[in-house]
């Protein structure tokens, strides 16, 4: 029963956290920095987003094995299935989710939205501690890389797709497409939402799953 909680939980939060993905690139304000550079690229050249979302996840996971150096494991390689059905999942919401608004409070509500089910999706599939999501296995990768925490690792990741994302849109159309108060927003309100779910779920959730909560 314990690994039925626990495998229930994790795919549950992968589900959860494509469906807010997907929802903050509905607000027009800018998306969540670690699909900034997939949303660019499929926006500007008319490439499906999942699959462009799942070959940035697969370059990740390539930097991560020279990153790791002796380190690296063969299940890290398993993160690029999961980047195809994550994609998958963000094609599939994507298609479905039609979201509409005619003002700015309602926009400010669909990102506080997104940025809320993101941080619920990322903080049950994380501690279930399953295959990591392929960024955040990038974050991890770099602080250890340079001495230092997944926290670390993870600002330099998002700093590094919001830039990416900024440069491939000036040179290629002469504008942001991806950067708006959103990103700024999902930046900040996705950590601090991940940190309040935890504080209230993450051991009843990890009693349940048969785990210890780190």
């Amino acid at each position: 029963m314990n690994k039925f909680y626990r495998i229930g939980f994790y795919l549950l939060g992968n589900i959860i956290l494509a469906i807010g993905i997907t929802l903050n690139t509905k607000t027009g304000m800018g998306v969540s920095p670690i699909i900034s550079i997939p949303y660019t690229i499929s926006n500007i050249w008319n490439i499906n987003f999942g699959f462009i979302t799942f070959v940035v996840y697969s370059v990740f996971v390539v930097v991560q094995f020279i990153l790791k150096g002796k380190k690296r494991e063969f299940r890290d390689l398993l993160q690029i299935p999961y980047g195809f059905a994550f994609g998958m999942f963000l094609n599939v919401f994507s298609a479905i989710m039609d979201i509409k608004y005619s003002t700015l409070w309602q926009q400010f509500i669909i990102l506080a939205a997104a940025i809320i089910v993101t941080a619920i999706g990322a903080a049950m599939m994380v501690n279930m501690h399953f295959i990591p999501n392929p960024a955040d296995g990038l974050a991890q990768a770099i602080g250890m890389k340079i001495h230092k925490d997944m926290g670390l690792g993870k600002n330099i990741v998002d700093c590094f797709s919001v830039v990416s994302s900024l440069i491939i849109a000036l040179v290629a159309v002469g504008s942001p497409l991806a950067f708006g108060i959103g990103t700024i927003g999902a930046m900040i309100g996705v950590g601090r939402c991940i940190a309040l779910f935890n504080l209230l779920f993450k051991d009843k959730m990890c009693n349940l799953a048969g785990m210890q909560a780190a």
